[in-house]
């Protein structure tokens, strides 16, 4: 299977938002918080790397990644160069970071370009009578919370979802959280230890670090579901 490449945008520095179709297909199925994966041959070697889907599933073949440039990477710089009518083969959507319990609240915790399958989640599951939202969503910057618009209009027009950004390196200006979201983890929490769900998705320390957190505080490991990016 052939995705071509519609259009690149960059959101953040170094990170862009890419559109693509499934060209062989009218409609693409998959789950949100799953991911497809792309093969190309670099330097005579085939290489393959799976990306978390960003978008929410419709009634086409589009779905949109969000990934960052790794600039000794095997594949991103491919990705990055490519120009929209390009193509790359990909395996159709797999991946099990997907929701379990729909009647039971969910706390989101991402980092970086852990975001894409939160927002692909949120967008398909997020309504007036939807289950809790929590999301904590930790950068460096200001300028690299991705999708901030999208998850601010999502606070604001659905009281059941919380947006909670977090920035490790804040400019003076800002007034929000500051530090790892591991400080904000279980003010985000409350007192629903036992009935609800959390999901993560970042880097493999604060991955670890987290689920060390949550299980000191009572969870059980099938409440807690994760993927690393590393």
């Amino acid at each position: 299977m052939q995705a071509r490449l519609i259009e690149s945008v960059e959101i953040a520095p170094e990170v862009r938002h890419f559109v693509f179709e499934a060209a062989e297909v009218d409609k693409l199925p998959f789950i949100p918080g799953q991911f497809v994966s792309f093969t190309d041959l670099v330097e005579g070697k085939q290489i393959t790397r799976a990306y978390s889907i960003a978008s929410a599933p419709s009634e086409s073949n589009r779905f949109e990644l969000c990934l960052n440039l790794v600039h000794d990477g095997h594949l991103s710089p491919r990705l990055f160069s490519m120009q929209p009518g390009e193509s790359v083969e990909m395996q159709p959507p797999l991946g099990t970071f997907v929701i379990r319990h729909p009647d039971r609240d969910a706390v989101l915790v991402a980092t970086g370009t852990g975001i894409a399958p939160f927002r692909s989640i949120l967008h398909a599951h997020l309504r007036e009578n939807s289950r809790a939202f929590t999301l904590l969503f930790g950068v460096r910057h200001e300028y690299s919370l991705m999708y901030r618009t999208e998850f601010e209009e999502m606070a604001r027009r659905f009281p059941r979802f919380r947006f909670l950004p977090t920035l490790t390196r804040p400019g003076a200006d800002w007034n929000g959280r500051a530090g790892r979201v591991q400080q904000h983890l279980m003010p985000a929490i409350g007192d629903h230890v036992g009935d609800i769900d959390v999901f993560l998705c970042g880097l493999k320390a604060m991955v670890d670090d987290v689920r060390q957190i949550l299980k000191a505080a009572g969870f059980d490991r099938k409440q807690i579901f994760y993927e690393k990016y590393d």
